[in-house]
This record gives C-alpha cells, sequence and structure tokens, in this order.
C-alpha cells in the first residue's frame, strides 16, 4: 500500500484551511457535542457519524489500555481528530510520541497524523473505506495504521506495505474472551 491518498476532483474538495474551519465551528457546537457518536467530516466538509456497538467500545478501550501500557513514553487517545488529504477523520485510538505531542499539543485536530492511528472494524465499515483512510493517515504521517477487526484481527499497514509486527514496538494481544460482549 502507498502513502497516497486517492483524492477527489479539487472542485469537489474544500481546502484543509476551510475543513479546519467547519471542524472547529462543529468542535464548539454543544449540539454536535452531544451526539453518541464519533462524528468526522469528509473532504466535502459533509458530516459522517458512526454508531458505536458495546463491541467496538469494548475493542477500542482494550486497545487504549494497551498502547498506554506497553509504550508510556507517548500519549494514547481515544478519537483524536486528524487532518488529512480525505476530510477530518477520527481515528478509534492514536498514539503519539513526546516529539510529536510537543509540536503539536495546542492543536484542535491534529495537523499532522500521530505515529500511530488505529481503525476498529464496525460492520459497516468496507474495504475501500478502510483502504482510503489508511492511506489518508499514511499520507498524513503516520507510521504505522492498524485496522483491528471485531474478532481481534490485526493488520499492520505502513508507507513501506503491510508487515505481520508493529514497527513502533507495539505487541498487541490477543482480545479477552468476553462471551457477553460477542454477538449472538
Amino acid at each position: 500500500m502507498t502513502a497516497t491518498a486517492v483524492k477527489p476532483a479539487t472542485a469537489l474538495r474544500l481546502s484543509r484551511a476551510e475543513l479546519r474551519r467547519r471542524w472547529r465551528q462543529l468542535a464548539d457546537n454543544p449540539v454536535v457535542a452531544g451526539i453518541p457518536c464519533k462524528v468526522e467530516l469528509n473532504e466535502k466538509g459533509a458530516i459522517v457519524v458512526s454508531p458505536p456497538t458495546v463491541r467496538h467500545a469494548f475493542i477500542q478501550g482494550f486497545i487504549t489500555r494497551e498502547l498506554a501500557r506497553q509504550r508510556p513514553d507517548g500519549t494514547t487517545l481515544p478519537e483524536c481528530p486528524v487532518e488529512t488529504e480525505i476530510g477530518i477523520r477520527v481515528p478509534d485510538v492514536v498514539w503519539s510520541s513526546p516529539e510529536h505531542m510537543a509540536q503539536h499539543r495546542g492543536e484542535k485536530e491534529l495537523s499532522v497524523a500521530p505515529d500511530l492511528c488505529v481503525e476498529v472494524l464496525s460492520p459497516t465499515n468496507t474495504r475501500v473505506e478502510m483502504t482510503e483512510k489508511t492511506a489518508a493517515y499514511l499520507a498524513a504521517g503516520a507510521k504505522e495504521v492498524w485496522i483491528v477487526g471485531e474478532n481481534g484481527t490485526l493488520e499492520i499497514h505502513t508507507s513501506a506495505g503491510r508487515f505481520a509486527t508493529s514497527t513502533l514496538g507495539f505487541d498487541l494481544p490477543r482480545l479477552p474472551n468476553d462471551r457477553s460482549l460477542q454477538a449472538p
């Protein structure tokens, strides 16, 4: 996989400055803050929402704890907005090195992707969508992008291609077997 995001026709795409302006309006809007879903902006400035499931939240929480435990030298954040060529996207979990955080600490949305962006798959996600997001995060500066399936499968992508293990020193263990959270 390359680190170049597929760009829609320029006339249909908002500039990064316009996306940033719209994102900040959304972030400051108490009505939007009350939406119980992940909110993103696509490259046209349209709002994209993703309703959560308990299983998705369980996996997101597990990954957040594991990244923080394994690499306490950095910062682990759930649902952190990142400027990309396909809009303001919100990975489920990110890990950022101390250097990255020092450079971008005051931003409302990260202008450069953190070292690691993690997307947890939902039943409605398509392969095309995940390929596009992966390329966009890498093009925005991420060193790794993880795609984690609801069953715990892990794909690790870098600008050099797909890897079997993390190049950042993470080792994601198997998800705990929690039968109460698995779909019937």
